[in-house]
C-alpha cells in the first residue's frame, strides 16, 4: 500500500505523476508554465486525464541560470498553496533537493518531497518527518545538483543504484517518514549514460524485489533521445514504450509530461496482466 496524502494506492494501482515546472527554462516546455495561469490551466487538465499527483518543479534539472532557495520557494510556495485550495485531494509534491524550500511547501501544503538528487541535502528528510510528509529517494550517481555527468562508470550499476536507494529509504523510514509514503527512484539520466538508464530500466525487478513502491522519470528524457536519435520533441513513442516496459516490471508511479498517452499504456499494460478488465467485451458475444 503507498499512501500519500489523502490518497492510498494498491500495490498493482499505477499512479501518474503530472510534471508542472515553474522554471522560464524546461528543457521540455521552455517556460510554458512559468506563469500562473497556464499553470493552474496545465494541472487542471492533467487531473482530467488522470494524474493522481501533480510534481511542481521550481528550478531546471540541468545547467542553466543559478537558482536560490529564495527565488525557488518563490516560484512554487504560493502554487502549491493555490493547488492545494483547487484541489483538496490531489497529492501535491515538490521537486526539490533543499530542505529550505521542502519546509515551506509542506507548511502550503505539500504532500510529498520529490529528491532528485539523491540525498544531497539530508535535511529534506528530516523536514518530511517532521510534516509526516512522503518522500522520493532517488539515485543520481554523487552527481552535484543540475550537472551534467561526465564518464561516469559503475562496477554494476543496478547493484549501486539499489546501494544507495535502499539506502536512503531507511534513513527517511528511522527519521519518521511513514513507511508506506517511501518510494526509490532509479534516476534514469541522473548521474548517468544511456546505456546505464537502459540496463536501470531491463533491471527494474531487482528494485521492485526490494518491497519500496518504485517511482520512474521517463518522459522524454536524454537516454530516449539518443537511444532513438530524436530531438526532445519527438521522444514520446520512445517514452511510452520505455513506461509499458517498466509497467510489466512492477513499476508503480510514473513522473510525465504526457499524462492522457500514459494513462492507455499503463490501463493496458495491467489489462494484459490481467488486473484490470477490459473497458468494453463485445467481440465474438453479439
Amino acid at each position: 500500500m503507498l499512501r500519500l496524502g489523502r490518497r492510498e494506492f494498491d500495490t498493482h494501482e499505477p499512479v501518474i505523476m503530472a510534471i508542472v515546472n515553474r522554471t522560464p527554462d524546461s528543457f521540455y516546455d521552455q517556460g510554458a508554465t512559468f506563469r500562473d495561469e497556464p499553470a493552474l490551466d496545465r494541472v487542471e487538465q492533467a487531473v482530467a486525464e488522470g494524474a493522481a499527483i501533480i510534481d511542481i518543479g521550481g528550478v531546471k534539472a540541468g545547467p542553466g541560470e543559478h537558482v536560490d532557495a529564495a527565488e525557488e520557494a518563490r516560484r512554487t510556495v504560493g502554487f502549491v498553496a493555490d493547488v492545494r485550495r483547487r484541489h483538496p485531494d490531489v497529492v501535491i509534491s515538490v521537486d526539490t533537493w533543499r530542505h529550505e524550500v521542502g519546509e515551506a511547501v509542506c507548511e502550503a501544503g505539500a504532500d510529498l518531497l520529490n529528491d532528485a538528487w539523491g540525498g544531497v541535502d539530508p535535511k529534506l528528510a528530516e523536514v518530511a518527518a517532521r510534516y509526516g510528509a512522503g518522500i522520493v529517494c532517488t539515485h543520481a550517481g554523487g552527481v552535484e545538483p543540475r550537472t551534467r555527468p561526465h564518464r561516469t562508470s559503475y562496477e554494476d550499476v543496478m547493484e549501486d543504484i539499489l546501494r544507495v536507494t535502499v539506502g536512503l529509504a531507511e534513513r527517511a523510514a528511522a527519521l519518521g517518514v511513514p513507511r508506506e509514503s517511501i518510494m526509490i527512484d532509479p534516476g534514469h539520466d541522473f548521474g548517468k549514460n544511456t546505456r546505464h538508464s537502459l540496463e536501470a530500466t531491463r533491471r527494474l525487478t531487482e528494485m521492485t524485489a526490494t518491497g519500496w513502491p518504485v517511482l520512474v522519470s521517463l518522459s522524454n528524457k536524454d537516454f530516449v533521445g539518443e537511444t532513438l536519435d530524436k530531438p526532445v520533441k519527438e521522444r514520446l513513442l520512445g517514452t511510452l514504450a520505455t513506461t509499458a516496459v517498466s509497467a510489466w516490471l512492477g513499476a508503480q508511479v510514473y513522473r510525465v509530461h504526457e499524462v492522457a498517452e500514459t494513462r492507455q499504456v499503463l490501463d493496458m499494460v495491467r489489462a494484459i496482466q490481467g488486473h484490470r478488465p477490459p473497458a468494453v467485451a463485445r467481440r465474438g458475444l453479439a
